[in-house]
């Protein structure tokens, strides 16, 4: 078992830590005061190819590997959290679901904009009555021959507002529940679209989450993506990758907060000496550590698994759950740590716990995790967990 990165690997993961160290970590403070969203630094992501980072490169993008797409993810989230899930929203919700799922024009007319950072791409599933609940489409897509009518609210997308293109969940025929619900894309220009106020959030606070608004919008049908009824399935999908993006955030968020708390305690001095010298210290550290290892294990097997073609659903939800938990946690002891300077901007840990509490909501909540993980261990009977056989 190689738990060894490649050169090309390790490369990408020292030209995001380079980026998000240079370019992220000057101003993160100000951006998270202001709310303002980091137009300039999106822009150089698209240049250095994340925002097209799996995607092939007949269709613009940089077609790297998911283990890549995490070390990426990994490093930026030690920095900035707004970025990152800018980054894996563009990603993991939109781009994936045209390349994998998309005809050969979709893919043409849209995937090279995206991976280019011309545009930014959203996911449209959740509704004010269809959070957790998915199959609860309220959002309506008529069939009206040609074309679908849509109309409905989504609530709580991210790039809502800087979107130029939205993956939109509708339901097309409620009789038919969930089979009958549709997956379409959106263009952010068209006539009937609009967006709610920028939500007012506890942390990614220069991330862009809004509500997103259809009032009688014209899809043609050949912005379906696969056949009728596949949308929900497309959604859940589309949600297994997009949680290997939100373990890697939240892996970073853990990672960060671990390297910040170990470099203060360094050199904090307390009753003569370094404050690690104290084993009240020492052993925070000790613990942060081994969650650390452990979230950054499960997260690289998420993607290594999906990167060889296995199903990778639980481990992903595995490594949410575990990963975000961990977050939470170790940014909690280095606000700890720092003493009174962690529960200050400067330190840039309070940012970091208060980005860490997001991971174990979105892209399906630890609670939803665990059903997915408890439904296929009693399934399946599965006494031992293998990497995939």
């Amino acid at each position: 078992m190689n738990f060894t990165l490649s050169e090309e690997q390790m490369m990408i993961r020292d030209a995001a830590r380079d980026f998000a160290q240079n370019e992220l970590k000057p101003g993160v403070i100000e951006r998270d005061s202001a709310q303002s969203y980091p137009t300039e630094q999106v822009k150089a992501m698209g240049e250095l190819g994340f925002l097209g980072v799996n995607v092939a490169e007949e269709y613009g993008g940089v077609g790297l590997d998911a283990v890549s797409y995490v070390l990426i993810m990994e490093e930026l989230s030690k920095v900035d959290n707004s970025c990152s899930v800018i980054v894996s929203a563009h990603n993991s919700l939109c781009l994936w679901g045209i390349e994998k799922y998309g005809t050969e024009e979709q893919k043409q007319k849209y995937l090279p904009r995206l991976a280019s950072g011309e545009l930014i791409g959203a996911f449209c599933l959740s509704e004010p009555e269809a959070g957790s609940d998915a199959t609860s489409q309220r959002t309506i897509a008529e069939d009206k021959g040609d074309h679908y009518l849509v109309n409905g609210t989504k609530n709580w997308i991210t790039n809502g507002k800087k979107a130029g293109v939205y993956i939109v969940i509708a339901q097309t025929d409620p009789e038919k529940k969930h089979r009958g619900i549709n997956a379409l894309i959106v263009e952010a220009a068209w006539e009937g679209v609009s967006t709610g106020v920028k939500e007012d959030k506890l942390g990614i606070r220069s991330s862009d989450t809004s509500s997103v608004m259809f009032q009688d919008v014209k899809v043609p049908k050949e912005n379906r993506i696969g056949a009728d009824g596949f949308g929900f399935k497309l959604a859940m999908k589309t949600l297994d990758g997009g949680r290997i993006g939100i373990a890697a955030q939240a892996l970073g968020i853990a990672a960060g907060a671990y390297e910040l708390a170990l470099a203060y305690s360094h050199e904090r001095k307390a009753f003569g000496k370094a404050i690690n010298q104290h084993q009240a210290i020492a052993f925070k550290l000790a613990d942060m550590a081994l969650k650390v290892e452990t979230a950054r294990m499960l997260v690289y097997r998420a993607a290594w698994m999906k990167d060889q073609g296995l199903d990778y659903a639980q481990a992903a939800a595995m490594a949410k759950v575990y990963a975000s938990e961990a977050a939470m946690w170790i940014s909690v002891e280095a606000v700890q740590v720092h003493g009174g300077y962690g529960f200050v901007q400067e330190y840039h840990v309070e940012r970091l716990m208060r980005d860490a509490k997001i991971t174990q909501i979105y892209e399906g909540t630890s609670e939803i995790q665990r059903i997915v993980i408890s439904r296929n261990i009693i399934k399946n009977d599965m006494t031992y967990l293998p990497w995939g056989e």
